[in-house]
């Protein structure tokens, strides 16, 4: 039962076409963003997200687009912020902080189904240990005043 609901969530997954045309083939191999993550850190969104963006130019990684997402949505820019959450899922449907972080853009958004929805898939993808993301997640739920 569990297999079948995962491979149903990556079926709907994979169905979003990814957001923008690039030049480079997707990697497994992370480049080392620890530049961006310090400016991420640093409350510097807008040169993160430029050097995310040549990042991105250079190498396809969920990783790289999670970080994007996140530094868009820290500017309120929620429509550039749900692209990059939909293609750091084309890379990797299963990519946990992607799914917490698209759930907290749902919330920032009123979407309060779209974020119990990836709750759901964060159960699916943790099991029944759980994981940080699922705590993470439904603490945002809790903290905007709804129900996980």
């Amino acid at each position: 039962m569990r297999a079948l609901a995962a491979l149903a969530l990556l079926a709907a997954l994979a169905q979003a076409a990814p957001a923008r045309a690039v030049a480079a083939a997707p990697s497994g191999d992370l480049p080392d963003l620890a530049a961006e993550k310090a400016l991420i850190y640093a409350g510097e969104y807008a040169q993160a997200i430029a050097r995310l963006e040549a990042r991105a130019r250079e190498v396809q990684h969920a990783e790289i687009y999670n970080l994007l997402g996140y530094s868009q949505r820290q500017l309120r820019r929620y429509d550039d912020a749900a692209r990059s959450y939909q293609e750091a899922l084309f890379f990797d449907g299963s990519y946990r902080p992607a799914l917490q972080y698209q759930g907290e853009l749902f919330i920032a958004t009123g979407d309060i189904a779209g974020a119990r929805r990836n709750l759901g898939y964060l159960r699916i993808v943790c099991g029944p240990p759980g994981c940080e993301e699922i705590d993470k997640l439904q603490a945002a739920l809790v903290k905007a005043g709804h129900r996980p």
